[in-house]
Formats: C-alpha cells, structure tokens, sequence
C-alpha cells in the first residue's frame, strides 16, 4: 500500500511540474494556436480580441469563392484604385477576371484587388462589409468582427486565434484555395493585356518544406499576424499567430516542434 502511495505522489508531483512549465511560445506572440491534424495542441490566449490585419482577406476570398463567378470581368473602382497599404498600383478602370483578383488578394495581399472584389460582390465596401460580419455569424466566429474588407486598423475591427483557425478551415475547404496560396509569385493581366507581377507575402512559402498557405497580415495595431497551414510526412499543421515578434523564425520554431509533436505521438 505505500508503495502505491508513494507512487501515487511521485504522479502527482510529476503533472505538477509539468504543468508548472513556461510555455514554450510564451513571448512569441500576443496570441496564439497550434493545431496539428485537427486538434489543438498548443495555445494562448486563443480567445482573445485583436486586430487581424490581413488575415481579414481570408473572409473576403471565402465569399468569393462561395459566389462561384470565378470568370466574372471586374471594373476596378476608383475606390479600389485609391486603397492605401500593400496594392499592385491597379488603376481605375482595368478589367480583370475575379479569379485573378483573389490570386492577388490571397498571396499578394493587395488591397485594391481586394476592395475591387468586394464592390464587386456588393456593389460596395460598406455593403460587403455586412456579407462578412452575416457570414461570420453563420459559421460561428462569435468573437470576431469586420469594419472594413481588407484588414485595415479600426476599432470595430478584430477577431480571435480561435475564430480564425475556424475560418482557416472553412477557406480549406475549397480546392482551388491551396494552388493559389502556395504559389511563390503572380503575374496578373488585365483583359487588355497590361501584367502585373507579385510575390508571395508568405516567406514560408517555397522556403520551408511542406508549406501551402495561407495569409500573412501586418498593421501599426495589429503587429505581425500569420495562418500558417503546412502538410508534411502525413500531418497537417495549421498555425494561427496574432500581434508575432520574430515572426518567421518563430512560425519555423513552432512548426518544427509541431511535426517533431506528430511524429512522437
């Protein structure tokens, strides 16, 4: 019987410790989550609101995909001509294919195609901008809500690790989404034939192994923001970062010792 006692407490004593540990991301980002195949292995304060900087786009690109007009002509708005921040210098009145926008929303993060596609879809950004708080809703981002179209600072504008990992998902499910965010770079034309070339915002993309997406995000407010989504060795990882510090060399720390999690269990 003491023997079992003694054990007993050694137990005891041992998933104290551990659970008295540090986290192991703990100064990484203001928020964070790690899931690999499904389950969430590693988080912190996953729940929290904060602004989402680009990582917007992933709402913006989920409802044009679920409009389905990928071979729609888009007039490029003077609104749109006029967007601030990451762009590709479209100019008012260029003709592009909407699935030539999303390419350009997605993996260069411009924002004038990506307000392009919202007046698009809507008619305006403002009216848009009520489909993706409605869709929100719908598929249960409880914590999260949008102000603008494209991810720009505002008060009313934020989201959580959490609802953003659902939103990762609901994006995922669409087989074009992959093809498009794991390119390295773009060359877009109007239907005029004037190009327009661009990199990939996602410096894990063509860099480290086995990784497919999906949006990078940075403002004043919102710091450094990443979805990472990687395939490797028969595991999928998906890593959400809210307001980063060194962002990629911490993306490449965490996804190693999510794989190296993987493989031991």
């Amino acid at each position: 019987m003491t023997r079992f006692i003694i054990l007993g407490l050694c137990l005891l004593s041992k998933s104290i410790l551990a659970a008295a540990q540090p986290d192991p991301f703990q100064k990484v980002a203001e928020a964070y989550l790690v899931e690999i195949d499904g389950a969430v292995v590693w988080e912190k304060q996953s729940d929290k609101l904060l602004p989402q900087a680009s990582l917007t786009k992933l709402m913006t690109s989920l409802l044009v995909l679920e409009n389905g007009q990928l071979e729609d002509v888009v007039i490029i708005s003077k609104a749109a001509a006029q967007e601030a921040g990451s762009r590709l210098n479209l100019l008012y009145g260029d003709r592009f294919l909407v699935k030539d926008l999303v390419d350009a929303t997605l993996i260069v993060s411009a924002n004038d195609a990506c307000h392009a596609l919202a007046d698009h879809l809507a008619g305006n950004e403002t009216d848009f901008v009520k489909l993706m708080n409605k869709r929100a809703s719908e598929i249960g981002l409880i914590h999260t809500k949008f102000q603008n179209a494209c991810g720009h600072d505002a008060p009313a504008h934020y989201s959580t690790a959490n609802d953003l990992s659902r939103l990762a998902h609901e994006i995922l499910k669409y087989p074009q989404v992959i093809p498009i965010t794991s390119k390295q770079s773009i060359t877009i034309s109007t239907l005029e034939g004037h190009h327009y070339k661009g990199h990939n915002k996602n410096a894990l993309i063509g860099r480290y192994p086995g990784a497919l997406g999906l949006k990078t995000g940075s403002t004043d407010n919102a710091g450094k923001c990443l979805v990472a989504y990687v395939k490797r060795d028969g595991h999928e990882v998906l890593l959400v970062m809210l307001h980063g510090q060194d962002r990629w060399w911490d993306a490449v720390d965490m996804l190693d010792l999510a794989f190296a999690h993987a493989r031991a269990h």
